[in-house]
């Protein structure tokens, strides 16, 4: 059997997740093995923690973070700067 090339999709079962596993599972060729790796699980999420996610959806492939899910989530110092920590006057 030749080797398949494995994409794992980090949901959460949001709508916005839905969609990009309907986008991957579209564009995927019959050499990917793609799965749904559900973030309510504790194990799941340590494993996401390992691998950099920050946010989600994320599309992990053959054990890398894709590029395009890489540096992302919130960034304090963004927040904070928009108002985050900051009393109103």
């Amino acid at each position: 059997m030749a080797a398949a090339r494995k994409i794992e999709i980090f949901s959460a079962g949001c709508p916005a997740c839905e969609e990009v596993i309907g986008r991957i599972r579209s564009l995927a060729c019959p050499s990917c093995d793609v799965s749904v790796v559900d973030m309510h699980t504790d194990h799941v999420a340590a494993r996401a923690r390992a691998l950099g996610i920050r946010s989600l959806p994320a599309v992990v492939i053959d054990g890398k973070l894709a590029d395009c899910c890489a540096g992302r989530g919130p960034d304090e110092d963004v927040l904070r700067a928009a108002g985050l920590g900051q009393p109103l006057d």
